[in-house]
């Protein structure tokens, strides 16, 4: 992975960066807390420019972004109810809830979950689904992106040949984030089980 990002920065410069980090939001087993340091490491070694590594990452980030807010628009909302209700233990209302959050919070999450790892691209499948302005999708994205993009280029220009080191804290960050959401899906579970009975699946409206 390491040799393959060395690559594209070598050939396209800090567009290459960019591109790591766009192909990143739609395949996960990209790493940014891979792209991003290293992207500051080149910087720090003179191979692209400190301020194209900030403005190309952020860019990458954006533009894979919107490519996952159109999966969302394409797959809209009745589809989404539709996979729901066939769903085991997930219900139409709790799609209904999450709807409503959402529309409530939808700015907030967009924003802070362009700096949560695993949530970072999977929060604009929803922003499209619930057809968000794509303006304030754009603002929210690019401010969230740029915030992440800009403290791990930083370390890595900082940490320079240990420029490894930000993947170690990035990683136990990660892991914490997964038990957190495994254990959130687990009482999701758990509490479906223990109350067969009530809330059954509300129809189509």
């Amino acid at each position: 992975m390491e040799a393959w990002i060395n690559s594209l920065m070598d050939t396209l410069g800090a567009p290459g960066a960019g591109l790591a980090v766009a192909l990143e939001n739609l395949f996960p087993p990209i790493p940014s807390e891979v792209v991003l340091p290293l992207a500051g490491f080149a910087s720090a070694t003179g191979r692209i420019d400190l301020l194209a590594a900030l403005l190309w990452t952020t860019a990458g980030s954006v533009v894979g972004a919107w490519a996952l807010y159109g999966v969302g628009a394409l797959l809209g909302r009745e589809r989404t109810l539709a996979i729901a209700a066939k769903l085991p233990l997930v219900k139409v209302s709790d799609i209904e809830r999450t709807e409503a959050w959402f529309a409530r919070h939808g700015t907030k999450a967009v924003f802070f979950g362009r700096m949560v790892p695993i949530f970072r691209s999977l929060i604009s499948v929803p922003a499209g689904v619930e057809r968000m302005p794509l303006p304030a999708f754009l603002v929210f994205t690019t401010l969230g992106s740029a915030i992440w993009n800009t403290a791990f280029v930083l370390a890595g220009y900082a940490l320079g040949d240990n420029w490894e080191q930000v993947t170690g804290y990035v990683s136990l960050y990660s892991k914490a984030v997964l038990l957190a959401a495994m254990a959130a899906v687990l009482c999701f579970v758990g509490a479906r089980l223990l109350r067969p009975g009530r809330g059954a699946r509300r129809g189509n409206r």
